[in-house]
């Protein structure tokens, strides 16, 4: 069976990406199985600056082609933040609850007709001599006042998605896997798909 690496510990995120090239037969890994690489910085500031250097770090290492996932919220009231601080909005211990009530603590005095959000996923696809290539999707929503649902991970307790009047944490992984960020990043890389297979190992 073919392997794909994603460069991220993420299990959540790891589990979106089978859904996509299980199809295909491909077994996923993460960093989890590369011990070896450890943790990797992200000093970019831009999601395409992350991504990259996530998925080439990890490829320049192992020699096979790698997927780097960046993604995160913003917040129109917040001038685009968390953005790139997504995952350590409230410290680099990357706990989503303390990054949940931080976002609400900076939204409180913002009235919901002005709560409006997106999710943002930049995926950088690192292919071994080749020219890192980046496909983007993009959800849009707004903030809640108060988390919903148990489904999910990160900020979609608070995600509100008008489509399907709940929050990101109560949609079924199924239909989230549909209208995500990450799900209309994946479509696109899906589009390119033999392409890609024929790169992995």
């Amino acid at each position: 069976m073919k392997k794909l690496v994603i460069a991220t510990n993420n299990i959540g995120k790891a589990k979106e990406f089978e859904k996509l090239f299980g199809a295909h037969g491909i077994e996923i890994l993460t960093l989890a199985d590369f011990p070896e690489i450890g943790e990797i910085e992200e000093t970019g500031t831009t999601f395409a600056e992350n991504a990259a250097l996530k998925a080439e770090t990890v490829s320049k290492q192992i020699g096979q082609v790698v997927i780097g996932d960046d993604s995160g919220l913003i917040v129109d009231a917040l001038d685009g933040a968390p953005g790139v601080y997504s995952a350590r909005y409230a410290g680099n211990q990357h706990n989503d609850a303390d990054n949940n009530k931080k976002l609400l603590q900076e939204l409180s005095s913002v009235p919901n007709d002005a709560r409006q959000a997106k999710f943002h996923c930049t995926l950088a696809i690192a292919i071994p001599g080749q020219t890192t290539q980046f496909f983007t999707g993009e959800c849009e929503g707004s903030i809640l006042t108060a988390p919903q649902g148990e489904n999910g991970f990160g900020y979609d307790p608070l995600f509100y998605v008008a489509e399907f009047d709940k929050s990101m944490a109560e949609i079924a992984p199924e239909q989230k896997n549909k209208i995500s960020h990450r799900a209309k990043a994946l479509e696109k890389v899906s589009k390119n798909i033999d392409q890609l297979l024929e790169k992995i190992v």
